[in-house]
């Protein structure tokens, strides 16, 4: 999302035209104040659906509506922001382009969630060579180790932590048809995953991010990776069955929740003998 800048007044300033911006208020008093607050903090140069974009993600990260549930309509979030309808369906089809709502005709738009099948490993990119789709629900997780930890340099700065923070470090190889694929050290920071445990993790057979949404309340909303080819050392190269002479896709993940907020630092070594990272660009 983009830097908030306070501005010297309390309302929308919009690039759009001036017909968008609605006269009349039916807010409530305490609506009112609240909203101008928020309206204080967003920068005025950015077009008017963009600025309705940011207040509807306010409010996510607040959590006004959780993972699952039903947001108001476009007439009643019109009414909120006291712009046209249309500027709002704008602001809701760009959320809903990032997965972060989804449309249900005739229904109502809906906060995603990592619950849903649709959704549940859109940042899982492996694919077999022969395109048929992989059977992920199916996989098998091995949980190596789990344990509390501190930050070392490139893990803080990945989490935006102090080096030294307490983090939790997770190890864990998935299997696909009984073969080893991945191997992926994991860390989080301790104070947004009290209580996570080796236990837990193997207790839920469900996608890893469904589970820190439900158990946590952390949704991850967007990913940003590198990617390269490298050498397993001895240990990886033995949890993944393969010899040190094999090559393997290296997958560095950091991956956000709402405002940008980093929640996850990844490494994952992706065997890819029968298999390749696919990725679709817009």
């Amino acid at each position: 999302m983009s830097a908030q800048i306070k501005t010297s007044t309390p309302t929308i300033e919009t690039t759009d035209s001036p017909s968008e911006v609605k006269k009349d208020s039916k807010h409530s008093q305490s609506e009112g104040i609240q909203s101008t607050k928020t309206l204080a903090n967003l920068p005025s140069f950015s077009p008017l659906y963009q600025q309705i974009k940011e207040l509807l993600l306010q409010s996510l990260q607040q959590g006004e509506w959780q993972p699952g549930e039903v947001i108001p309509s476009e007439m009643d979030l019109a009414d909120r922001f006291q712009v046209s309808q249309g500027t709002v369906r704008k602001a809701i089809d760009d959320l809903a382009a990032n997965n972060i709502l989804i449309r249900r005709q005739g229904v109502g738009t809906f906060v995603a969630t990592h619950l849903e099948e649709r959704v549940q490993y859109r940042f899982l990119k492996l694919m077999p060579d022969s395109e048929d789709p992989l059977n992920k629900a199916s996989a098998e997780r091995r949980i190596i180790t789990c344990k509390q930890t501190n930050a070392k340099s490139h893990v803080a700065k990945a989490l935006g932590l102090t080096e030294n923070d307490p983090v939790l470090c997770l190890r864990r190889v998935l299997a696909f048809s009984g073969v080893a694929t991945i191997l992926e050290d994991i860390w989080l920071p301790e104070h947004s995953f009290a209580g996570l445990t080796a236990e837990r993790l193997r207790d839920y057979h469900g996608p890893m991010y469904a589970f820190f949404e439900s158990a946590f309340g952390v949704k991850m909303v967007k990913a940003d990776e590198r990617i390269k080819a490298l050498l397993p050392d001895p240990v990886q190269a033995k949890l993944l069955e393969i010899s040190i002479d094999t090559p393997v896709l290296s997958v560095e993940r950091t991956a956000f929740t709402y405002n940008n907020t980093p929640m996850e630092f990844r490494q994952g070594l992706y065997l890819t003998i029968d298999c390749h990272y696919r990725n679709e660009l817009n």
